[in-house]
């Protein structure tokens, strides 16, 4: 590990153990995004993991930024999932958007001091992203005026640009598919109310309304024709990034586990003295290593041609791992597992929802067992046995 990447991991779980654990159930209470404590985070380095340095980012490759979320995860999953989209989002600015963005935003976006989030999902669209109404119609002067709408936006409302997906023509398919940021500032942009999200109160999530809002040229991020390719990268880095920030609400339900398990006295002993115990707790610490290897080795195989199969793997299991691990916790605890202060619930609720955002294990599901079918296509016949009377 090198030194910069062990300073920023270390500002990570910095950040996680003072700034959200001890907060984190205030900022539910409040329903309002924490935005000192993002600011805490631009200032120790947090909000511009990928971004080039001479924009003010750590210019740290994927494999490297990716395992900021696994400490920022012990802290809360749902902070760490929209910083990890404001990464991805200033990833997408610094790398590719005009000079004229650039100079405007980049530094803002690295340093945290405006955050940016990404629209794509539509209201009845889902995990069908070429099923799109948002329109872009572009004007004799370069401007572009948009009209439609975005559902599950992050920090709705709170960022101050949003990164979005819209369609410039009615063609079906994605080849006349673009990417342009909005600012929150633009006339006609709109957000409806905030979802209920008990357990993430403090994220505002929330449709996000485009009523004929006019956009520069100059903040195209992704010219027509690449925004649904760029799309599908944005995605598979947000899938490893949920992997990641899964395995620290992990070990933080492991830490709650062991912390209560090791004091609690039954049976003429500790609770942790038990085999029963250890087996349930092992079962969690082996399925933890386990998503660790397997989001790390994703990290590194983003940006090739095994990068969507190695994200999509990583997204199958880690959350599936974190419910299961969240569950199993729970159950350690017995009835006291179910009270607010011991923080379970709100990491089986978190685990829940990282399941579903950025394509559900069972789109992931889908893009393994594409793989599967091309790979069954390469690979010898083995015989089949006919059944009565088959011929063909």
């Amino acid at each position: 590990m090198s030194d910069k990447l062990a300073t920023i991991l270390q500002a990570a779980h910095d950040h996680a153990e003072q700034v959200i654990a001890p907060n984190v159930d205030a900022w539910n209470a409040a329903k309002k995004w924490p935005r000192d404590a993002s600011d805490k985070a631009g200032a120790a380095g947090l909000t511009g993991l990928y971004a080039p340095e001479e924009f003010g980012g750590q210019g740290l490759p994927l494999s490297e930024g990716i395992q900021v979320y696994e400490q920022l995860g012990q802290g809360d999953g749902a902070y760490a999932f929209a910083l990890s989209m404001h990464n991805i989002c200033t990833f997408a600015g610094c790398g590719y958007g005009t000079d004229v963005f650039k100079e405007k935003w980049a530094r803002d976006l690295t340093s945290g001091r405006k955050l940016a989030n990404f629209a794509l999902t539509e209201p009845q669209s889902g995990s069908d992203a070429t099923n799109m109404y948002s329109r872009a119609m572009i004007n004799d002067d370069g401007t572009w005026t948009i009209s439609g709408a975005k559902a599950w936006v992050s920090l709705a409302g709170e960022a101050d640009i949003y990164f979005t997906v819209v369609k410039t023509s009615d063609a079906p398919g994605h080849k006349d598919m673009a990417m342009v940021a909005i600012p929150a500032d633009a006339p006609g942009l709109s957000f409806g109310p905030l979802y209920d999200t008990p357990s993430y109160n403090f994220l505002p999530l929330a449709e996000m309304y485009m009523d004929k809002v006019v956009v520069s040229e100059d903040n195209i991020i992704l010219p027509i024709g690449q925004g649904l390719q760029g799309s599908l990268m944005a995605i598979d880095i947000a899938r490893v990034s949920i992997a990641s920030g899964c395995c620290g609400l992990m070990q933080a339900a492991l830490d709650t586990a062991l912390s209560y398990s090791k004091n609690r006295k039954m049976f003429g002993g500790n609770n942790l003295d038990l085999d029963g115990i250890q087996w349930m707790l092992g079962e969690v610490a082996t399925d933890l290593e386990a998503s660790k290897l397997l989001y790390r080795k994703a990290a590194e195989s983003l940006g090739t041609p095994e990068g969507p199969l190695m994200a999509a793997h990583a997204k199958r299991f880690v959350p599936d791992a974190a419910v299961k691990a969240a569950n199993i916790c729970t159950q350690v605890l017995g009835g006291m597992g179910l009270l607010q202060p011991y923080g379970l619930d709100r990491l089986s609720r978190l685990a829940q929802m990282l399941r579903i955002v950025d394509g559900t294990t069972e789109i992931s599901r889908v893009v393994i067992g594409r793989a599967l079918q091309k790979r069954a296509a390469t690979l010898p016949d083995l015989p089949v046995p006919k059944g009565f009377g088959e011929t063909g």
